[in-house]
């Protein structure tokens, strides 16, 4: 992304028209674009919008306390799952994936035990090492 332009560029581009100037020529005597100038020109000169960061997450984060709260009342939750509550009981959709992003700047990640998710033929069928060290 392009990195905003300086306030004192956009006033001088701004008297520079205010002056006698058309909004191109002042744009093509400090360099900027026709645009940039005659939007400048129409707002005042104001100082750029914010670039960066992130800008949606407050609104997930607004339920930060009862989404913490289900996936520890219910460990193995799906992220469908709690999509389908925040939906019915407090009437606010989010995908799937904008539940896990806010898991997962929480460090809520779940992984799966790989001893009990194998996938293999029937008839080389063996117990996984981790099961059969904890069996009774």
């Amino acid at each position: 992304m392009a990195k905003s332009l300086s306030v004192d560029l956009r006033k001088r581009v701004v008297a520079a028209v205010e002056g006698g100037l058309s909004r191109r020529a002042a744009a093509e005597r400090f360099g900027v674009s026709a645009s940039s100038a005659v939007r400048w020109t129409q707002t005042g000169a104001k100082t750029a919008k914010p670039q960066g960061g992130d800008r949606r997450s407050q609104r997930i984060g607004a339920f930060a306390g009862i989404i913490l709260a289900a996936v520890n009342k219910k460990i193995d939750i799906t992220l469908v799952e709690l999509a389908e509550m925040l939906a019915a009981k407090h009437g606010q959709h989010f995908a799937p994936s904008t539940l896990w992003r806010f898991l997962d700047r929480h460090g809520m990640t779940l992984k799966k035990n790989g001893a009990r998710q194998r996938a293999d033929q029937a008839r080389r069928r063996r117990a996984a090492p981790a099961l059969a060290r904890n069996a009774a």
